[in-house]
């Protein structure tokens, strides 16, 4: 049940009209407010929570259109997201990577992933659906840090929102400005998970279990392409729709792992130093991959560069996309997928 941990006063924007809060900024347009159904297990399919619904069937089996809704949300996930055969990634152990330096080798079993980083308009659902107060969607040590989760007019939200709302122009850009725990928060909420920082390794260097053992430092290839990725080079300067730069694509065309954003993963970031000492930050780290628009060095905009990110950072270009373990995907034959690649 959802809870209120804190008092917050919630503005109310009229759908379709411009913020009068925001005379300043005649060219924000916040994003309408969608029909709330009254229908809890609709109102379910309207946010994107399709795997949540399937994690807990048996709870909806008495609904009237228990089993057309179970079709549909199979074959949104179906759609939404991709497979990612099994592999094995090799991760630097020290900061500076060089070459001989101690290196990690981890086994990735077959997973899906996202072929889309979440959106401003998939996230304006977890917002408008009272996620920041569903206290059983974050750990009990961050609660008291819910309260510093707020857009610029200190609503609930993205760091780089106004008024609980994102701007309907960028309703298709990523959503930046959000901690690691928010992307935890919401892909516990869609019934998901975030990638751990193998499996998203794995997703874009293609490094699959097969007589060839290709790894490719690009989600494309082995070369930097500026006309394959948001990145400095690629001259745009600022996040663009996550549909973009398809022939930038991995095989299974997952978009965007090479720029656009810097992605949130599941694991902590953990480096050595060349004489094998831990390097400790002040506060807990996750890791990030990928590059970002205004990632200037080609370097680290590629599949296999690791870089992290304190835990309650929320940078303008960090986002993510969400996983789930093909135990869980249902619509698939688990077997023939397994033996994929």
């Amino acid at each position: 049940m959802a809870l209120r941990l804190f008092s917050r006063k919630r503005s109310k924007v009229d759908a379709g009209k411009k913020d009068a809060a925001f005379p300043s900024d005649p060219d924000f347009n916040p994003a309408r407010s969608e029909f709330k159904d009254s229908d809890p297990l609709l109102r379910m399919i309207r946010q994107g929570r399709a795997a949540a619904i399937l994690r807990d069937l048996g709870a909806w089996e008495s609904h009237a259109d228990a089993e057309e809704i179970r079709r549909a949300c199979e074959n949104e996930l179906e759609q939404r997201m991709a497979f990612v055969p099994a592999g094995n990634i090799t991760l630097a152990a020290t900061l500076s990577a060089a070459l001989g330096s101690p290196e990690q080798e981890t086994l990735v079993e077959p997973f899906l992933l996202d072929v889309y980083a979440v959106t401003n308009a998939r996230f304006q659902q977890f917002v408008d659906g009272g996620g920041y107060d569903a206290l059983e969607y974050w750990p009990e040590e961050i609660w008291p840090h819910l309260i510093e989760f707020k857009d610029i007019t200190a609503e609930p939200g993205p760091r780089f929102w106004k008024a609980g709302r994102h701007d309907d122009a960028l309703a298709d850009h990523p959503v930046v400005g959000v901690s690691w725990y928010e992307t935890q928060a919401y892909a516990l909420w869609i019934g998901q998970r975030l990638p751990s920082e193998p499996e998203w390794e794995m997703a874009a260097s293609w490094h699959i279990r097969s007589s060839t053992d290709c790894i490719r430092r690009f989600p494309w290839g082995d070369a930097m392409d500026a006309s394959r990725c948001n990145v400095w080079s690629s001259r745009r300067g600022t996040t663009v729709p996550v549909s973009d730069y398809a022939n930038g694509a991995a095989p299974n065309q997952v978009r965007q792992l090479v720029g656009n954003v810097w992605e949130w993963t599941d694991s902590e970031f953990s480096l050595t130093d060349d004489n094998g000492g831990p390097i400790v930050g002040e506060m807990p780290m996750r890791a990030l991959r990928g590059g970002a628009f205004n990632t200037y060095f080609d370097a680290q905009a590629t599949s296999v560069f690791r870089s992290g990110q304190v835990v309650l950072a929320r940078p303008d270009n960090v986002g993510f996309r969400c996983a789930m373990d093909i135990a869980d995907a249902t619509w698939m034959n688990v077997e023939d997928r397994r033996g994929a690649g």
